[in-house]
C-alpha cells in the first residue's frame, strides 16, 4: 500500500529539508537517497542491491522488502564527496545521523569514525580528519531489553512490522572550529522574557531576537551560562495564535538561526476549583487523537514532508487541540510543524524491556488491577542494565525535545510496557523539566505521581473516579474500527468495537461523546485522546485510513463534537 507521496517519491530527492528547524546554519549537505545494501557478518566486496535511505529495508519505499534479523547485520555504502568549498578552512565537518535502529558503527576509507547504540536519537561524527571517501555503516538490530516501541517481529494487533537501520535523514555540515552545538531557549511568559544558553566550547554569542522579521532584541551572551533577554509586548504562543520569534545567534564565524515560542505550561484550578491542564496560566482543554506515527510505505519514515503536514493540519482542521505521539519520537521537523500551525503534543518516552507479561498489560484493559512497579521482574525490567539504559535515554530526549514550543506533557510509560518505578522517574523527568506537565503511568499501574490521573477506558463506560488532587484525563478511548474497502492494509480486522458502515460508525462516535465524555468535563475531565488518527496494519480504528486517502467520519460531525468538549 502507498500513499500519495510515496507514489510521487523521487528517489534523488528525498526528504530534502534542513532537518533541524531550531538550530540551522547554511551548510548543508543531504545525503539521503541512493545507497548499496548488503547482509552478512562482514561487509561482503559486492553489494546486493540498491536501497533508498533514510526508509528501513523493511519499509517498502525502500525498495528493498527485507526484514533484518536478531544477529543478522545490514550494511549500508555510499561514496561520500564534498562540493567545492563546503568545507570551513580551519572548521570541523560533522556528519549526522537523525536516528538508526538499533546499533550502528559508521566507517570512512575504512577507518571507524563513529558508533551508536538506541533506536531513536541523532548522533553525530566528526569526520574533518577524513572528510571523503567510501561511507559504510554497519547495523544490526537485536534490541534485547532495548527501547522498540510498538515493533514486534511476530507483528499484529496493536504490535506492528518490526524496522531497522537509518529511518531518518543522514546529512553533513561545515562548522568553524569554535561553533554553536545547541542552543536551550526557555520562555518566561510570566516574567516577559526568554531564557537563552548558548552551547559552546568557547566564546561570548550575540543573541537577537525577531518578531515579524523585526529586531525586538539583543544580548550578549557568554557560552554555557543562561542569559535571562527581557521583551516587551509579548505575544503568547497558543494553538489558535501560533506566532513563533525568531532567534540569530552568532559566536565568533558561526551563524545559526531558530525560533521559540511564548507559552506556559501547568496545572492549576479552574473556575470550579478543580484542577486543571493550563496553557498560558488559564485552563485549557486539551481535545486529543493517538498518533502513531506509522505509515503503510514508509513505516517510521514519514514519505515526504508534506505528508507530516498533512496528519497535523487535518486533525488541526477537525478541531483537536493536541497530539499525543505515541511511543515514537519524529524527525524534528514534524515538532516545527507542530509548532508553527498550533498543535499540542504529548510526548511518550519509548518503551523497552523484556517480553511483557498478559496479566501485566492485558489484564487491566477488562478488570481493575494494580500493581507496585518497583517489582521489576514482573513488569519485565528485571534487566539493571535495560532500566539505566531507559533512563539515559530519557534525559537525552529531554535534551533533544526540550526546545520544542508545542510540547506539553512527558509521558514515561504505557499501560505498563516496561514500566518502573513510575513515581521516582516522574520525579526526575519533573527535576529535568519544570516547564511541562507529566503523566507517569498512562492507563493503568497509577503509582500516585505525576500531575494526572491517566485512565484508558476500552469496552465499558466511562464514568469519572473521585478526585484525588491530581488532574483527571482520558488519554486512550474509543479506538472504533471500520474497513474501506480498497484501503485496507493486509487481513487482520482489530478494533475496540467494530462496524460495517460510516452511519453507524458516526452514530456511535457521536453518542459516546455526548453521553460520556462531554458530560465528565464538569466532574473534573480536562484531556481526552481518542484513538486514533489512522489505521496502522491490523488496526482498523483510525479516523483516517491507513493510505490517508479516506476520511471515515463527516469532517462537521467531528468538529462539532470537538468544539462541544473544548466549551464544555
Amino acid at each position: 500500500m502507498l500513499t500519495s507521496w510515496g507514489r510521487d517519491l523521487d528517489p534523488d530527492a528525498v526528504l530534502p529539508e534542513y532537518p533541524r528547524p531550531q538550530l540551522v546554519r547554511d551548510s548543508y549537505l543531504n545525503l539521503n537517497g541512493r545507497w548499496e545494501y548488503a547482509f552478512g557478518d562482514r561487509e561482503p566486496e559486492v553489494y546486493e542491491g540498491e536501497i533508498i535511505v533514510p526508509f528501513s529495508p523493511e519499509a517498502p519505499l525502500s525498495g528493498v522488502g527485507r526484514q533484518l534479523q536478531p544477529g543478522q547485520t545490514l550494511w549500508y555504502r555510499r561514496p561520500l564527496r564534498l562540493p567545492d568549498g563546503f568545507a570551513v578552512p580551519g572548521g570541523r565537518v560533522l556528519l549526522h545521523f537523525g536516528a538508526v535502529d538499533q546499533e550502528c558503527r559508521v566507517f570512512l576509507s575504512g577507518v571507524q569514525v563513529g558508533a551508536h547504540e538506541g533506536g531513536y536519537l541523532p548522533f553525530t561524527c566528526d569526520i574533518t580528519d577524513i572528510p571523503e571517501g567510501m561511507l559504510v555503516v554497519a547495523v544490526r538490530d537485536d534490541t534485547g531489553s532495548g527501547s522498540r516501541g510498538k515493533q514486534k517481529l511476530e507483528r499484529g494487533g496493536i504490535w506492528y512490522t518490526a524496522q531497522s537501520g537509518i529511518w531518518q535523514t543522514v546529512w553533513a555540515e561545515s562548522v568553524p572550529a569554535v561553533h554553536v552545538e545547541r542552543l536551550t531557549l526557555i520562555p518566561d511568559l510570566a516574567g516577559s522574557a526568554v531564557e537563552v544558553t548558548v552551547h559552546a566550547s568557547a566564546g561570548t554569542a550575540q543573541v537577537e531576537i525577531f518578531a515579524d522579521g523585526v529586531a525586538v532584541t539583543s544580548a550578549a551572551a557568554e557560552v554555557g551560562t543562561a542569559v535571562r533577554v527581557p521583551m516587551s509586548e509579548v505575544r503568547p504562543w497558543s494553538p489558535e495564535d501560533p506566532f513563533l520569534y525568531d532567534v540569530a545567534v552568532s559566536l565568533g564565524e558561526d551563524r545559526v538561526a531558530g525560533y521559540f515560542g511564548m507559552r506556559s505550561f501547568g496545572v492549576g484550578p479552574g473556575p470550579d476549583g478543580v484542577p486543571r491542564l493550563l496553557l498560558n496560566g488559564r485552563p485549557y482543554f486539551h481535545a486529543g487523537i493517538l498518533d502513531q506515527g506509522y505509515w503503510p510505505d514508509g513505516l517510521y519514515t514519514p514519505p515526504s514532508d508534506e505528508a507530516m503536514i498533512h496528519d497535523i493540519a487535518t486533525m488541526k482542521r477537525l478541531g483537536f487541540t493536541m497530539l499525543r505521539k505515541h511511543i515514537k519520537l519524529e524527525p524534528l521537523r514534524w515538532y516545527h510543524h507542530c509548532d508553527r500551525l498550533g498543535m499540542l503534543v504529548w510526548q511518550d518516552l519509548v518503551n523497552g524491556g523484556e517480553p511483557y507479561r498478559p496479566l501485566v498489560i492485558t489484564a487491566p484493559v477488562l478488570t481493575p488491577l494494580w500493581l507496585d512497579d518497583r517489582r521489576h521482574r514482573v513488569f519485565g525490567r528485571g534487566d539493571r542494565a535495560g532500566r539505566e539504559r531507559f533512563e539515559t535515554e530519557l534525559r537525552q530526549t529531554v535534551e533533544h525535545l526540550r526546545n520544542v514550543v508545542s510540547l506539553a506533557v512527558w509521558v514515561p510509560f504505557n499501560e505498563g510496557w516496561g514500566q518502573f518505578d513510575a513515581a521516582r522517574i516522574a520525579g526526575e523527568l519533573a527535576s529535568l523539566d519544570p516547564t511541562r506537565s507529566i503523566d507517569h503511568a498512562s492507563g493503568w499501574h497509577d503509582q500516585g505521581a505525576g500531575d494526572l490521573r491517566s485512565l484508558h477506558v476500552y469496552f465499558r463506560r466511562f464514568r469519572p473516579p473521585r478526585p484525588d488532587g491530581r488532574v483527571l484525563a482520558l488519554t486512550e478511548y474509543g479506538g472504533y474500527s471500520l474497513p474501506v474497502h480498497g484501503h485496507v492494509w493486509g487481513s487482520g480486522r482489530f478494533g475496540y468495537r467494530r462496524f460495517d458502515d460510516a452511519t453507524r460508525l458516526g452514530a456511535a462516535f457521536a453518542r459516546l461523546h455526548l453521553r460520556e465524555i462531554v458530560p465528565a468535563i464538569a466532574r473534573g475531565l480536562s484531556a481526552t485522546v481518542y484513538t486514533q488518527l489512522s489505521d496502522v496494519e491490523d488496526e482498523l480504528n483510525g479516523l483516517l485510513t491507513y493510505d490517508r486517502e479516506v476520511l471515515k467520519l463527516d469532517a462537521d460531525l467531528i468538529r462539532s463534537i470537538n468544539e462541544k468538549l473544548r466549551l464544555a
